[in-house]
């Protein structure tokens, strides 16, 4: 009678840190050795695995049964794409194969996700080889293509620390006189920015959807509306505010605009690398010399907020949910699922196949947005201080306006009404 086949798992995490991860590969290593099976942690994403080199810890249920709570991963993560080139393709599915690994398991975002889809398609079609796979959806940004209403794992503990950075800033602002520029991590989406913005209370949140989907905005533009927000409150006779942008409002911006400032840097992915981009910085000089222009003298200071974030302790939210996520990600493999994207929804393990979640164009997965017309972004722009259009009927408050900018009525109208356009 021939020898069953051992069953063996692969643990990888890739793309930046996100509160949570060690919560995962507990509750993944926790029930795949209470069933028997071997279980290793890759350390460094998919980076060593792509060079043949097998840099491993066997993970046990002692080893892993109080780290649900803590930060950052006990396996390192890494950025490093194997689908760059087919040698390193090959060597991930040749190294994975060679330790008998049967089944993998991918903590990640797109990149991880995708990265993962091709090893084991590569193994299939390639080598004849199964490795059965399922991605644990992580990341900060809260932007992979989840049904709407289901965060990706450390998007909340990530909100509300980012809450209570901006909650203190909003403080010393009032209490100095000044204005703070933040910008939040996300890289292409602004739903960090705008969850961080709408529970601090910040004066005004700029997220790239709010602008139209199929061309760039000047930059201008940007600071224009961050000027409109400090007139309008200082009208009302408050020289503070906080004005939170998503970084990813920079793939919004025109191009000519970034290369003037000088701050464009890619990651090996071709992704702009915003977490090493000062915007904020940019932001505070184009914004200081648009008050200077208007005859406005305003401190103003900047803050990035994403790193603080990334690794911090998970909250009780994201301990729980990603236990459950962790356990669901074992369940769906145990019972012979592959190639899928483990969700809970309603309660229920739902996976989602990960052909339902490509680009049919990019053939990447696709990048779920800020939905402007929901409930809760209408509410979030009803709290925020901005320039609207009936800002610009005439009347005593408009008058107010102007008196503040330094203005004539008629040029305030034709310089700060067009912001109100988009």
């Amino acid at each position: 009678m021939p020898t069953p086949i051992q069953n063996t798992l692969a643990i990888v995490c890739g793309g930046g840190p996100a509160p949570g991860i060690n919560s995962v590969i507990s509750s993944v290593t926790i029930e795949a050795k209470k069933s028997g099976w071997e279980v290793y942690g890759m350390y460094d994403g998919f980076s060593h695995l792509a060079r043949g080199e097998k840099k491993v810890l066997p993970l046990t249920i002692d080893g892993v049964s109080r780290i649900h709570s803590d930060g950052g991963s006990i396996l390192r993560v890494s950025r490093f794409n194997p689908t760059k080139e087919e040698e390193s393709l090959r060597n991930v599915v040749d190294t994975l194969i060679g330790m008998g690994i049967t089944h993998l398991v991918t903590i990640g975002g797109d990149d991880t996700a995708y990265a993962a889809s091709r090893v084991a398609d590569y193994g299939k079609k390639k080598l004849g080889l199964n490795i059965n796979f399922v991605h644990v959806p992580k990341t900060i940004d809260n932007d992979l293509p989840l049904p709407e209403g289901i965060p990706t794992f450390g998007f909340e503990t990530a909100r509300s620390l980012g809450t209570q950075i901006v909650s203190n800033l909003m403080t010393d602002a009032k209490t100095t006189g000044r204005w703070f520029l933040v910008v939040a991590m996300g890289r292409v989406a602004g739903h960090l920015a705008l969850g961080i913005g709408k529970s601090a209370g910040a004066t005004v949140t700029l997220i790239p959807e709010e602008f139209p989907a199929d061309r760039e905005i000047p930059l201008s533009l940007v600071v224009d509306i961050i000027t409109g927000s400090i007139i309008k409150r200082l009208a009302s006779g408050r020289n503070y505010g906080v004005a939170v942008t998503a970084e990813g409002l920079i793939e919004k911006i025109r191009l000519e605009d970034l290369e003037m400032a000088d701050c464009l840097e890619y990651d090996e992915h071709g992704h702009i690398r915003y977490a090493e981009i000062n915007f904020s910085d940019v932001l505070k000089k184009e914004l200081l010399r648009n008050l200077a222009s208007l005859g406005i003298r305003m401190a103003v200071n900047n803050k990035e907020v994403g790193y603080e974030v990334r690794c911090a302790p998970p909250n009780a939210f994201d301990i729980e949910y990603t236990r459950n996520l962790g356990y669901a990600a074992f369940e769906f493999l145990r019972n012979g699922g592959t190639n899928a994207l483990i969700t809970i929804q309603n309660n229920q393990i739902v996976p989602i196949a990960f052909e339902d979640i490509i680009d049919p164009v990019t053939k990447k997965t696709m990048i779920r947005m800020v939905n402007t017309r929901s409930i809760q972004y209408r509410i979030a722009r009803e709290y925020m201080i901005r320039l609207e259009r009936r800002d610009f009927e005439p009347g005593i408050d408009f008058e107010k306006l102007a008196v503040a900018a330094k203005m004539t009525p008629d040029d305030f109208r034709e310089r700060f009404r067009y912001v109100t356009e988009y």
